[in-house]
């Protein structure tokens, strides 16, 4: 199973790269997805997530040749 992944703004930053690509088994979730790419680190609750360029709330499973795309919060004001 292939996944390419995109990270943006301050993610972008932080974790050095503005996308990736991972294969996995079956059965991944979002969350793993974050865990791999971040190093190990848990996914912070306020992390925007979309999936094939649609915004996705919890932690989905993933299908081959899905798009992953990690944002900030967005503030604004």
């Amino acid at each position: 199973m292939s996944i390419k992944v995109k990270f943006f703004a301050r993610m972008r930053e932080e974790l050095g790269r503005a996308e990736d690509a991972m294969e996995h088994a079956a059965g991944l979730k979002v969350s793993d997805v974050w865990r791999e790419m971040s190093g190990g680190r848990e996914m912070p609750d306020s992390l925007l997530v979309a999936i094939n360029m649609e915004h996705v709330k919890g932690d989905p499973e993933l299908k081959d040749g899905d798009e992953v795309a990690f944002f900030p919060p967005v503030t604004g004001g």
